[in-house]
Parts: C-alpha cells; structure tokens; sequence
C-alpha cells in the first residue's frame, strides 16, 4: 500500500495501528506499535525515537561492552526511525494493523553505520557504480512443534512435540497434517506483499519450508525478515511454535540457501555467458570472489555459536567450499539456467541475518569482479571427500579471527562496521563460556 491508501484506511477506522519496525543485529524486527492518527499526523514527516542500545545488545536485551556505537559512557542516546514508505505494507495477521520498515539515522541526520539495512545499502550503491544490480532469494526452513511458545520455554525447551513424527521430505501426505497452518502462513504473506511459491516437507521431525519467489536485494531481505517475524506470530495464534534455530536438534539443522545473481543495466543476467558452465567472464570473477571470501565472510553467514553446528558430512549442509552445477554437496551450487541462472550458496542457516549475509554476498561478487580473480574448476562429485577444499569454519571463534584480520572485510564495510559484529561474536562467546550446559550435567554430574 501506498501513503494515501494508509491515509484513507486510518481515516476510516480500517487500520488503527501502524508499526514501525527496524532489523537489528540478530535480525529481528524491533520497533514501537503506533496508534494509526499520531503516525499520520508527526511520524510520517519526522520519523520516530528509538534507543540505539538496539544495536548494541545482545539476544537477551542485555546492555553490553564494547560497542562504540552506543554504551553507558555515552549515554545510550537515541537514533531516528526513518520510515521507508516502499515498503509500507498491511499486516493480515494483526486486525487493523499496518508496517513500515524504517532506515535508521542519527539525531543529525546520518545514517547509522552498523545498521543490517544500511550495510546491505552501501553494497548495493557499489554495486550500482558497476551498472550492476543484485537479486536474491532466501529459503528459510523451519521446526515446527505442537505445544506453545510458553509451553516450549517452560519445559526448558526439551521433550517438545513435533508436527510430524517422521521424515516428511516432499511428503504431500506429511504437509497435509499442517496445512491450515501452511496456508495461513502462504496467504497472510501473499496479502502482506510477498509472494509465496510453495511449500515442503523438510527431512527433521515437523520441519518445513515455504518458498518466496526473488526479487532485487534489498526487498528480499525485507520480505525475509517480515516472513520470519510473521511466522512466529502466526504460529503462536495458532497454539504452536516454531523456530528457525540452525540447529535446534541432532537431527537435520534449518538451513536458509541464498540464491544470488546480479543483472546488467539492460536488465540482462551479467552472469551468463558461454565460458564453462554457462557463466560469462563476470559471472566467473564474481564466483570466485565468492569462494575467496567466504570464509572471512563467515561470521556474516553464520552468526551465532549454534549456526556451526549446522556443518556436517553427509548432512546436506556444506563443509567444503567448492562450487559446482546443481552439485548440493557444495557450498556455492549453480541452480537454474538462462536468465534464471543464479549461485546458490548453501552456507547460511536459518538464524542468518539476511541483510548482512546479502551484503557479503555482494562484496565478495565485488571483490572478485575489481581483482579479476580467476575460477577454480568445478567439482564434480561429492565435495564432502574434497580432503583439499578451504573448510567452512567450525566454530564462531574460527570465524571471528578470520573476520577481524580480512582486509577484504574492512575494505569492503569499513573498520567500524568490522569492529562492532567482531564485538557481536566476543559477546555471544563469552556469555556461552560462562555457562553450563545440560550436555556438560548429564556427563560430569554423577561420573566425574
């Protein structure tokens, strides 16, 4: 919806609320729920005040150290919720309710460097100095389980019952038993503006997937974490719960495979071409600067401690960061073919920051178009047996190292940008050292 359709719908009682809604760095949805009149009447022209301690917490809503951004020292000021009204949007699930997604600013008007949207920004604005555009689309797999949110924290997240009690991969069958949840979930995002393609059953117990066709970069992350924010309230409603936890089991983790392209200025794929595989000289630099900086990248792809847990032989997420043609044993696959011919990078996990992953997948595609760096050969076969492949790193502090020593990192985003998700990581990390853990219980409490 546009501003006058939001106008006449407040002016006729059809919506009384508006959120206003930034991404933070975990990639969730934060904001304030707006009563429709005030936000018509002061926030459409001035935006609104948020703290800017929402970029420097960690999951809990702790306030933490390190953050140049924002701390006690200097005073947890605010920052600006700038509405972006293309993507103002009803909401369906919520009665009289509309969203607007915000850039961030400081109080004298500067963008807010560590903002997840502003970063995915300043990559594309690069991008566009090359005539080049990005498009994306994210497949998000989830778990779904039968008791409630409530439910799942009260048991301490154990003994949780899922939707299915079996392998429902492709089962017509398996996705019937949640169907009316599925088709809530597909045509509430299609009334929100998405547009929804499908939805399958996923090899762990009661998890799904439910497809969004593609769309320019920037909407694709958009869309990525409304869906995300959305499904869950859904489900709640609904008397279930579901989560997008990389690994939230033993079983097969919650992937979320990126398909990634760039076009030209006539709209053409800049990635096609007659060179092997199909791919253009451009499409070849940007695959190798894809491979070259991923494991840099890593800590954008895989932002959590439990996201490594997700990377397994034989688990259909990768180890190995080999590409190959519609090979799903590698990291980076080339699905499709004509102007449908994308890279599919099959590292991220459904915990992923869409916004920043996009990014890095941009600034590696320009890494390798600037330095011209030439494509290894495809593998052909099961990349899982590669024992001479770079590796996907292991662990959140592998990554971290990795992270603050690229110079391709701080080239690309800038140090500030580097220095505030390093400190990202160091707090997860800690906060994961100080604790103990069931596993640690279960082995040390009687034997040790």
């Amino acid at each position: 919806m546009d501003l006058e359709d939001l106008a006449v719908a407040v002016d006729n009682g059809s919506i009384d609320t508006v959120l206003l809604a930034l991404t933070d760095m975990q990639g969730r949805l934060q904001g304030k729920r707006l009563h429709g009149r005030y936000f018509m009447d002061e926030v459409v022209g001035s935006g609104s005040e948020g703290c800017n301690y929402l970029l420097a917490v960690d999951v809990d809503m702790n306030t933490v150290e390190g953050y140049a951004l924002s701390s006690w020292h200097s005073g947890y000021g605010d920052f600006v919720m700038k509405p972006d009204f293309r993507t103002l949007r009803r909401v369906p699930w919520q009665p009289g309710t509309a969203m607007v997604l915000a850039d961030l600013e400081t109080t004298d008007g500067q963008a807010v460097y560590a903002s997840p949207r502003q970063i995915l920004r300043r990559q594309l604005d690069r991008l566009a100095e090359r005539g080049l555009t990005a498009y994306a689309g994210t497949e998000l797999e989830f778990l779904l389980v039968k008791d409630t949110y409530e439910q799942a924290w009260a048991k301490n997240y154990r003994d949780l019952v899922p939707a299915n009690q079996y392998n429902v991969d492709y089962s017509l069958l398996g996705t019937a038993r949640v169907e009316p949840l599925l088709r809530r979930i597909r045509n509430e995002m299609a009334g929100a503006g998405l547009v929804p393609e499908s939805a399958k059953g996923e090899c762990n117990l009661g998890q799904h997937e439910i497809a969004f066709r593609y769309t320019d970069a920037l909407a694709c992350a958009d869309h990525h974490v409304i869906y995300k924010n959305g499904a869950k309230e859904i489900a709640a409603q609904e008397g279930m719960a579901l989560t997008f936890m990389a690994k939230p089991n033993e079983r097969e983790g919650n992937s979320c495979h990126i398909h990634f392209s760039l076009r030209d200025a006539d709209g053409q794929s800049a990635m096609l071409g007659d060179g092997p595989a199909h791919l253009s000289v451009t499409g070849r630099q940007v695959l190798a600067g894809l491979l070259a900086t991923m494991r840099e990248f890593s800590l954008l792809f895989a932002p959590n401690i439990n996201s490594y847990k997700r990377y397994q032989p034989g688990s259909f997420a990768p180890t190995a960061l080999r590409w190959g043609v519609d090979n799903r044993t590698c990291a980076l696959r080339i699905a499709g073919h004509g102007q449908g011919m994308r890279v599919e990078n099959r590292v991220p996990g459904g915990d992923v920051n869409p916004y920043l992953a996009i990014a890095a997948l941009v600034a590696g595609a320009l890494h390798g178009i600037e330095h011209e760096l030439s494509l290894e050969d495809e593998l052909k076969g099961n990349a899982y047996e590669d024992s001479s492949a770079p590796r996907v790193p292991t662990t959140l502090r592998e990554a971290l190292e990795l992270w603050e020593r690229s110079p391709v990192a701080s080239s690309a985003f800038g140090d500030e940008v580097v220095a505030h998700y390093a400190n990202m990581a160091k707090v997860e990390l800690t906060a994961f050292e100080a604790a103990v853990t069931d596993w640690e219980l279960r082995r040390g409490f009687e034997r040790l």
